[in-house]
């Protein structure tokens, strides 16, 4: 076979490779293109059901509220009605009394007249008797038409004027929701999610966060607040799970769209405390544990129930209650546990205690932190920085690793180099406090 025709199917080799790969792209933005028009035609038909269903609500409770207006208004010139019909009704019945009276006097005065002049003396003095008794001078009073009430309604003509105003400006269709989420990251038992504005022009002052899991149809709220990052927790590994955000403007009480959702998941175990350790009681997940006073005189360390904490993570310790501090409680990091110690202050440790201090491999730092409190937060990072390799100067210690340890708490970060003998992949937490009342949070 000539040099020619071996160029030629080396060349129609990849012409048709090309080709392969041409068509796959192609598919590719095929596919995403029938993904963006089901976004665009699904949730187009989600917001015309939300706003037929949002518009019937609000005729129904308008129409529920003018009756229920009505209905009061007529109730109220019902009773009025009543007040003042009822004196006139008295009244009438006076005067009717008064005249059915008088009549009857009328009859006895024409009679006395027609009778004979032996019997008129007496009919006659009776008579007088009798319109004496009467008082045919007095004369019941009745109210002047200005002294009766003129029922009437006073009917506002603005609030059609005004109802029409508000109804124009009532609810917005909105093509792109102003914040997206930016990140999703797993952490022990938990997902770091973070988000931002993509419309610059929308002054947010509150976000919210809800989430669902991917085989539940309903969101709860998982944060309101300005910041831009949350921390969902108690979430179980290998399950997916939906996350959106919102955000509310400056001055305004309504939450915009909500962004397009995200799916997240973490493979990392939650970190959980060792149950069974004297002194302490539990929560049901085991992220919880609180120092109780079963076990005055001496207590141990409380560890986690595995090594769960990997260099390049964020451990935090959150406090929710506080006890009497103790120059030698701590919370902390170790390469191993080790029973019966009574405190993290010890070597191939590193921790903080509640006063503040912080110790590396048992020995105590300059830089301290701020004293722990309730609502405290102290966070643990770390990252391999190199391995100390076997010199002459330390032939028996067989090299280290070099791990450099950054503490926060209270706003405050004290960074320092913490050498470990050997290589470690995962790292043990525990925390240790002399008196009850302690109560920590593990994430």
């Amino acid at each position: 076979m000539s040099v020619e025709v071996d160029a030629l199917l080396q060349e129609a080799k990849e012409s048709i490779e090309a080709a392969q790969n041409y068509r796959s792209e192609l598919q590719q933005r095929l596919h995403g293109l029938s993904q963006a028009r089901k976004q665009v035609r699904g949730s187009s038909g989600q917001a015309r059901e939300a706003l037929r269903k949002h518009f019937a609500e609000l005729q129904a409770a308008a129409t529920r509220l003018l009756a229920e207006r009505l209905a009061a208004l007529l109730a109220e010139v019902d009773a009025i009605e009543a007040d003042s019909v009822r004196p006139l009704d008295d009244c009438q019945s006076l005067i009717e009394h008064g005249v059915g009276q008088a009549d009857e006097l009328l009859r006895e005065g024409e009679a006395a007249l027609r009778c004979g002049l032996g019997e008129k003396e007496d009919k006659l003095g009776s008579f007088t008797k009798k319109a004496l008794h009467i008082q045919l001078d007095s004369l019941p009073e009745v109210p002047a038409l200005v002294d009766v009430p003129c029922v009437s309604a006073q009917l506002d003509d603005s609030l059609l004027g005004t109802l029409r105003d508000r109804v124009s400006r009532h609810g917005c269709v909105s093509s792109h929701p102003p914040v997206q989420i930016e990140e999703l990251q797993e952490r022990p038992g938990s997902v770091l999610v973070r988000w931002c504005k993509v419309d610059e022009d929308f002054a947010a002052a509150d976000y919210r966060l809800q989430y669902r899991r991917s085989t539940s149809g309903q969101y709860e709220d998982a944060y309101i607040g300005r910041d831009c990052e949350f921390l969902v927790l108690h979430l179980d590994p290998h399950a997916d799970h939906l996350f959106r955000v919102c955000a509310r403007g400056e001055g305004r009480t309504e939450w915009s769209p909500w962004s397009i959702p995200q799916t997240g998941y973490t493979t990392l175990a939650p970190h959980e405390w060792c149950p069974g350790t004297e002194g302490y009681i539990l929560s049901s997940r085991r992220n919880i544990a609180m120092r109780n006073d079963s076990s005055p005189s001496r207590c141990p360390v409380l560890y986690c129930n595995a090594p769960t904490y990997f260099c390049g993570q964020t451990l935090t310790f959150k406090i929710s209650a506080a006890g009497q501090m103790d120059r030698r409680d701590s919370l902390g990091v170790c390469v191993e546990t080790a029973g019966g110690a009574e405190s993290l202050q010890r070597d191939q440790s590193v921790c903080i205690s509640t006063n503040g201090a912080v110790f590396v491999n048992g020995k105590e730092m300059t830089n301290q932190l701020p004293a722990i409190a309730v609502g405290s937060a102290v966070t643990f990072d770390m990252e391999v920085v190199r391995l100390i390799p076997v010199s002459n100067h330390n032939l028996s210690d067989g090299g280290h690793f070099k791990l450099r340890v950054t503490i926060g708490s209270g706003n405050r970060e004290v960074v320092s180099d913490w050498l470990v003998e050997q290589a470690v992949d995962c790292l043990h937490f525990g925390c240790s406090f002399v008196h009850a009342g302690w109560k920590v949070l593990v994430f």
